[in-house]
């Protein structure tokens, strides 16, 4: 039977991706990138967030044909866009392989995350904006799931602190994260894990006496960019759900006209 989207009023036209190619060569990926489309992700204190997220969508191709039908991609987007958990992305994942008769899949969503937090001293609320996302792969029976999330912080450096008579240069810096795990990991649990290995958190909103709370907090706990990476690293080792990560860190120095930077990953 002709596929549905090789027919034109009941007439079959002639599909040009199933030709030989001029070059009979595997490809490791097809497919499309940057769709934006609105999505509902899990929400550990709300139950679900709606977003807009930017996917990228790929098999692979057998040497035997020229090109894939590309509109596919959209319509098993299209029959999933409702809530995006880890049973609905297995379910994509393995949706796509079928229609595809593929052996690989991949799907990568990337989106803003909201978390509303509490100002630390006058408790005012406001919704602090964080990148985040999801790396999905099938390759026969394996099937992957990696988070992936980006927290600003900031860091206060030691030296600086250390070799001054008044104050520290500080600076802000990013986290970013990635874990594979068979098991649901909350973006909220490695925001926190990134939060609380920096100098101090950020927040959308403060007021004066938050300002100076923040100030002299990250005085008192100054950071290097090795010192973050290490205890993110650390905490991450400990949890029995993650089997594989990498951590990043990048401080856009204050008086420096360079960023520092460290990562470590494992296994």
């Amino acid at each position: 039977m002709p596929d549905n989207d090789s027919l034109d009023h009941g007439r079959e036209l002639p599909d040009v991706a199933e030709e030989a190619p001029d070059h009979p060569l595997p490809l490791d990926k097809v497919g499309v990138k940057h769709i934006l489309y609105p999505i509902t992700v899990m929400d550990r204190n709300e139950g679900w967030q709606p977003t807009v997220a930017r996917v990228n969508m790929y098999v692979d191709l057998p040497k035997d044909f020229r090109g894939t039908h590309m509109s596919r991609f959209i319509s098993i987007l299209n029959r999933f866009r409702g809530r995006i958990s880890y049973e609905t992305l297995r379910e994509i994942i393995e949706e796509t392989r079928r229609q595809f008769a593929a052996e690989r899949a991949h799907l990568e969503l990337r989106f803003p995350y909201f978390i509303e937090k509490a100002a630390p001293v006058s408790g005012e609320t406001s919704l602090m904006e964080y990148r985040a996302g999801f790396l999905v792969e099938g390759n026969g029976d394996r099937f992957s799931i990696t988070d992936v999330v980006n927290v600003p912080v900031m860091s206060l450096c030691p030296c600086s602190r250390e070799i001054s008579d008044r104050g520290a240069h500080n600076q802000r810096s990013v986290v970013r994260i990635r874990v594979e795990s068979p098991k649901l990991v909350w973006i909220e649990e490695l925001v926190e894990i990134a939060e609380s290995s920096a100098s101090a958190p950020l927040y959308a909103l403060l007021k004066r006496e938050d300002e100076r709370a923040l100030t002299e907090s990250s005085y008192d706990n100054p950071r290097f960019v090795e010192d973050i990476v290490r205890a993110v690293a650390h905490r991450l080792d400990a949890d029995e759900r993650i089997s594989a990560y990498r951590v990043e860190c990048e401080n856009y120095e204050s008086i420096h006209n360079h960023s520092a930077y460290a990562s470590l990953s494992r296994p």
